[in-house]
């Protein structure tokens, strides 16, 4: 009797294409890509969304997006309804992919009644992306991160 070697990769088969389709959907209706809240926020006028830098002041004086509103994650109960307007929808951000600060502050958030999203990356991707940040002694911006984003081009064809 011979068994043929199952590739790890598929091991559990892959969902149906409709199954795939709901899966995907539901966590773009989740999170947002750090290039497109650049592009929102670059657009000019009102994007549409509130980004909230869930992150502690020491944070926040450290590095922020631009235009951010600072509202650390413990403080959203106290804080939120003097903040935000609950029609408005949120986008949150902390650290990066490491920390799961940004998806306590959308909990809190959602629970609160707001509509809300995750920046997906955090501000360390804000940052290895290349975009402009803000610190306590004013703006910066380092050099793109070729492991992030494209290199000589704003566009990455995602």
């Amino acid at each position: 009797m011979t068994t043929t070697a199952v590739n790890p990769v598929l091991r559990v088969a892959p969902a149906s294409p409709a199954e795939a389709a709901a899966h995907f959907r539901a966590g773009l209706a989740f999170h947002a890509d750090v290039a497109d809240v650049a592009a929102a926020l670059a657009a000019g006028g009102d994007p549409g969304f509130v980004l909230v830098d869930s992150r502690s002041a020491e944070a926040w004086d450290q590095g922020r997006v631009p235009g951010a509103l600072h509202l650390p994650t413990a403080l959203v109960p106290e804080r939120a309804a003097r903040l935000l307007d609950p029609s408005v929808p949120v986008v949150t951000y902390c650290w990066g992919p490491g920390c799961d600060g940004a998806a306590r502050s959308a909990l809190a958030l959602a629970e609160l009644g707001y509509r809300v999203m995750e920046m997906l990356g955090g501000f360390e991707y804000w940052v290895r992306e290349g975009l402009e940040f803000e610190t306590r002694h004013g703006r910066e911006r380092h050099a793109p991160d070729p492991l992030t984003a494209p290199a000589g081009t704003d566009d990455c064809g995602c």
